[in-house]
C-alpha cells in the first residue's frame, strides 16, 4: 500500500511542470500568460510579489517564473524600475538560487524591462548588474501594432529551439528601444545572447533587436507578446488567410518552455 501511493507520486511529480505569474499593480496581460501556459500543458498560478516577500508562496516550487506585460507600480519613475527593485532588495537570494538552479525565468514588455533593470538581464558580466535598458521609442509614441519577427540563429534560448525563423506577433509599448554600450552590444552578439530582432525596427532598438537571453539560455526578455498570439483567431487577417495553423506563432514558445521542463527541470 504504502509502496503504491510513493509509486503514484513519483509519477505525477515527473509529469507535472508549475509555472508561477508574478504580478504587481498595473500588471495586466497575466491573463493572456496563464492561458497560453495551460495551453501548453502547465500547471499555472498568479501570486502577487508581496506573497512571494512574506514567504506565503516559494519560488522553488515552481520550474518556470514568469514577469508578465503591463504597466507596473503605474511605470513611476521608469518602467519596470520599482518592481526591478523589489527584485534585487527583497527576493533577490531566492531568485538567483531559482536561475543557478537553471529554472526557467521569462520577462515579457513590462517584465522585460523590469529584468533588465535588476540586472537578469543580459548579466554579462555578472548578475544583479544594469547593462542595458528598454527607453522611449524613436517616434515618442505608444506604438500597438503587429510585428514580423527573425528568430536570430545560433542563439542559447530555451524557450526558442523549435521556433521556425520568423514569428508575427504583437507590441504595446512606449519604452521598447533596446539601447546598451557597444561593447554590451558586440558580446550579446558573439555570445548568442540575441533571441529576436525585429524585420522591420518599429522603436529604434539597437542592431534591430527585441529579444535576448543570458549565456546559458535560461532566462530570456523580448518587447513584443507571444502570448497575444497563442490562436489564430487572434491574428489581425484570420479571416482572409487561408490554411492557418489553429495555433498562433507565440504559443510555440511557451510549448518549447514547457517540454524543457518537463526533460530538464
Amino acid at each position: 500500500m504504502n509502496s503504491k501511493k510513493h509509486g503514484e507520486k513519483h509519477l505525477i511529480g515527473e509529469s507535472m511542470v508549475k509555472t508561477l505569474v508574478l504580478r504587481v499593480e498595473g500588471t495586466n496581460a497575466e491573463e493572456e500568460m496563464i492561458h497560453s501556459f495551460k495551453l501548453s500543458g502547465s500547471e499555472v498560478d498568479i501570486v502577487h510579489v508581496n506573497d512571494i516577500v512574506s514567504r506565503k508562496k516559494s519560488l522553488e516550487d515552481y520550474q518556470i517564473l514568469v514577469f508578465p506585460g503591463g504597466f507596473a507600480h503605474g511605470d513611476d519613475v521608469s518602467a519596470g524600475k520599482i518592481l526591478a527593485n523589489i527584485l534585487k532588495y527583497k527576493i533577490w537570494k531566492d531568485l538567483t538560487k531559482f536561475i543557478d538552479s537553471g529554472k526557467l525565468v521569462i520577462g515579457v514588455c513590462n517584465g522585460f524591462q523590469a529584468i533588465t533593470k535588476a540586472g537578469l538581464l543580459p548579466a554579462i558580466g555578472g548578475i544583479g548588474v544594469q547593462e542595458c535598458t528598454l527607453t522611449s521609442n524613436d517616434s515618442g509614441y505608444f506604438i500597438d501594432k503587429w510585428v514580423e519577427l527573425k528568430h536570430a540563429s545560433g542563439n542559447k534560448c530555451v524557450f526558442t529551439k523549435n521556433l521556425r525563423d520568423e514569428m508575427f506577433v504583437p507590441i504595446n509599448h512606449g519604452e521598447g528601444k533596446f539601447v546598451a554600450t557597444p561593447e554590451i552590444i558586440q558580446k550579446l552578439e558573439d555570445n548568442g545572447q540575441i533571441v529576436f530582432r525585429y524585420s522591420q525596427n518599429p522603436n529604434g532598438s539597437i542592431n534591430d533587436i527585441a529579444g535576448i537571453c543570458n549565456s546559458q539560455g535560461n532566462v530570456f526578455g523580448m518587447m513584443p507578446h507571444p502570448e497575444k498570439y497563442f490562436s489564430k483567431y487572434m491574428h489581425p487577417f484570420w479571416t482572409r488567410m487561408k490554411d492557418m495553423n489553429e495555433e498562433g506563432d507565440g504559443l510555440q514558445l511557451f510549448k518549447g518552455a514547457v517540454d524543457y521542463a518537463k526533460k530538464k527541470l
